[in-house]
């Protein structure tokens, strides 16, 4: 295995493959470097003197400047390392596209097409109350009639629980309606049991109000407040929905209707160099053949914005990603918080020093592919190709926001690990061997292998075929444990 890798020819650090010792001398860019600190793999080795104020340059760019003089060999890390980044900016639009080029492979995976026209990749039957005083209710309604399926008939059965819904204004309102009908219209959810209480906010007739069309055989709703026994009532709704939804078989879909969401979490200093990489590859990949990718996380595109800002595919798109930018960080303003507060102490323990960093590799997710379009939190994508999503950076939270966009699926890279899934499946690929090989009950396929001299090429047939077959019905690790959960965004006052 290599000692080293040097991201790009503009940089002034090195990544460490492996942990190295002090006193080390590796050769790079023609010289020789002597260690002067013992440097994890992951972390920074300075590979020229750094004058105090000098920027740290990795991926081509800025992460940061040195808050000291930082002599060659020494480890770069946030004891001497400060971000750049203050408050919101003003940009000009300079668009650089490019053009991807068409890469051949798989064209086709067996989904399910709906009465509407959408496609989904699970057939699930699903209970999502209104407010979360009835979670307990949906879970009895789910027992008491669990016993009736047969679990060959549907892909899952459960309820998505959550703890809003009441004592809720304005936009923490709005979100929770959104994000939950986002859910019960989703084309991997076969059929929904809304269920009530009858005095929350979130009142079934608004909710059904805001709905707009949908399949009435498929999709039926509950007032436990009506009727005297609403486990009784739920189970023969939830009867009706299962007579309904369970023949529906399996077709050949072109990957055009793929829609795919790009996360990561529990980064580290591999993020940007294997598993985001490989991401951006098949994003591109996907919509080369006409398919659709979100990328979310706003804050974790801070420190990088203009690169995604120069993909916009024109000027009210730039516009729309700089509202995007600057409102994300008007936010962290408004609640008194420094728009830097990130990246987290895992983060920081596998590599990543300041936000730039992180962004600098988080936003390789979306590959080169043009941005066509900005959604705001709790919309459904519209146009196909790399969209922007409004989200924050916190795993749930973002991973259920794309799903309410329209994913099928969510791509989550991790260098840290993490075992959660979001309503749809969440496929964990593992920056580096080590954390593939420790848990391979989390862990759904292995970038890792990169640092071991795979070709990015190889790798990414292999991942096509993985992402591919998951769509058609293969189980992520999330699925299999069970692990699927919803979380709301939430940014005003409770009553």
């Amino acid at each position: 295995m290599r000692e080293y890798i040097k991201i790009d020819r503009l940089d002034n650090v090195l990544v460490a493959i492996r942990d190295l010792p002090k006193g080390l001398v590796i050769e790079a860019d023609g010289d020789r470097i002597e260690l002067l600190d013992d440097i994890k793999g992951g972390h920074k080795i300075a590979l020229r003197d750094i004058s105090q104020g000098e920027n740290i340059i990795k991926y081509g760019y800025p992460i940061g400047q040195a808050k000291v003089d930082i002599l060659k060999g020494q480890w770069v890390h946030t004891h001497n390392t400060i971000t750049n980044l203050k408050g919101t900016i003003d940009y000009k639009y300079s668009p650089k596209l490019v053009q991807i080029a068409k890469r051949d492979g798989l064209t086709t995976f067996q989904g399910y097409r709906r009465k509407n026209g959408d496609v989904g990749i699970r057939n699930e039957l699903v209970i999502v109350p209104t407010v979360g005083c009835i979670n307990g209710i949906g879970e009895m309604m789910l027992n008491s009639f669990k016993a009736e399926v047969n679990p060959q008939d549907l892909d899952d059965i459960r309820v998505y629980k959550h703890n809003y819904g009441c004592s809720q204004l304005g936009d923490d309102l709005e979100n929770t309606r959104r994000i939950l009908i986002d859910i019960v219209k989703h084309p991997n959810i076969g059929g929904a049991l809304v269920i009530g209480l009858g005095c929350e906010n979130n009142v079934i007739e608004e909710f059904i109000e805001h709905m707009g069309d949908y399949d009435e055989s498929r999709i039926k709703f509950l007032m436990t407040q009506r009727v005297a026994d609403e486990i009784e009532e739920g189970v023969k709704l939830l009867r009706e929905i299962y007579e309904e939804i369970r023949y529906d078989q399996r077709e050949e879909i072109p990957i055009s209707e793929l829609k795919i969401g790009l996360k990561c979490g529990g980064s580290d200093g591999f993020s940007g160099i294997t598993a985001n990489p490989l991401l951006g590859e098949f994003s591109d990949y996907l919509i080369g053949h006409g398919g659709t990718s979100i990328l979310t996380e706003v804050p974790e595109m801070f420190g990088a914005e203009t690169i995604l800002m120069e993909r916009a595919e024109s000027e009210e798109v730039f516009k729309d990603i700089v509202k995007l930018i600057n409102d994300f960080k008007q936010y962290f303003l408004d609640h008194k918080q420094p728009i830097y507060e990130n990246p987290s102490p895992g983060n920081k323990e596998g590599g990543i020093t300041t936000l730039e960093d992180k962004s600098l590799g988080c936003t390789q997710k979306g590959g080169k592919s043009k941005v066509v379009d900005v959604l705001q939190y709790g919309d459904v994508a519209r146009k196909k190709g790399l969209n922007l999503l409004n989200a924050p950076g916190n795993d749930l939270v973002s991973s259920t926001a794309l799903g309410a966009a329209g994913c099928h699926m969510v791509l989550f890279s991790t260098g840290r690990g993490t075992p959660f899934g979001s309503f749809i499946p969440t496929l964990k690929v593992s920056t580096n061997s080590k954390l593939y090989d420790l848990k391979p009950h989390w862990i759904d396929f292995n970038a890792g292998s990169l640092l071991e001299d795979k070709a990015m090429d190889e790798l990414l047939d292999d991942f096509i075929k993985f992402v591919i077959d998951v769509a058609s019905g293969k189980l992520t690790r999330n699925e299999v444990n069970g692990f699927k959960e919803i979380a709301i965004f939430k940014t005003g006052v409770t009553l």
